[in-house]
């Protein structure tokens, strides 16, 4: 999978990366994909779900949650 541009629902790249990087934490602690993939590694399959719009963050004083 590869971003030519960033996701429409992704103000910058920045947030992309932290955003991933937390949701691919997430699956491998554990949580199931938010879609159906061929992928197996967890910061694809996190990409995968923020493109697709299944991934929702909230922006913090301390960072994105």
């Amino acid at each position: 999978m590869t971003f030519e541009k960033k996701p429409g629902n992704v103000d910058n790249r920045y947030t992309l990366v932290v955003a991933a990087a937390k949701r691919a934490r997430q699956i491998l602690a554990g949580a199931s994909p938010t879609i159906e993939t061929e992928h197996y590694k967890p910061v694809t399959i996190a990409l995968a779900e923020i493109s697709s719009g299944k991934i929702q963050w909230v922006r913090t004083k301390e960072g994105i949650k």
